[in-house]
């Protein structure tokens, strides 16, 4: 069982410093990010904002073509906080701000549209 530990601290290891975990690199803006790799995080969080917005949007019952706009006024900004202020990404690496700003957004919002109709049928009729 030690020498399992000591293998494995050996493999987190790579020129004198540990590697950070999958959850810590989302944090850190010192990280190095491919473009699949963030196109990829940025989609996940785009999912679950959808789908926290859908049901909360349904719960509460809000209706209107207003708080559409608001969901992809959300999404949006917290994509863009996401990866200007907490990873300091530079847009233009990756394709400008289009292309980070797109990533997953029509999946996204087929998700919240989805989720809301669903808990606002069930819940007020």
């Amino acid at each position: 069982m030690r020498k399992a530990k000591s293998a494995k601290s050996q493999q987190q290891q790579q020129n004198g410093h540990v590697l950070p975990s999958k959850f810590a690199k989302l944090l850190d803006p010192e990280a190095s990010w491919d473009k699949d790799q963030l196109g990829d995080v940025l989609h996940w969080i785009r999912q679950v904002v959808g789908l926290i917005c859908g049901l909360l949007w349904g719960a509460v019952p809000l209706v209107g073509a207003i708080w559409i706009l608001v969901f992809v006024a959300l999404s949006s900004g917290i994509i863009y906080g996401y990866y200007t202020y907490v990873l300091k990404i530079d847009e233009e690496e990756f394709g400008g701000h289009g292309a980070l700003l797109q990533e997953g957004l029509f999946a996204s919002f087929s998700l919240f549209l989805l989720s809301w109709i669903l808990v606002y049928s069930l819940a007020h009729f």
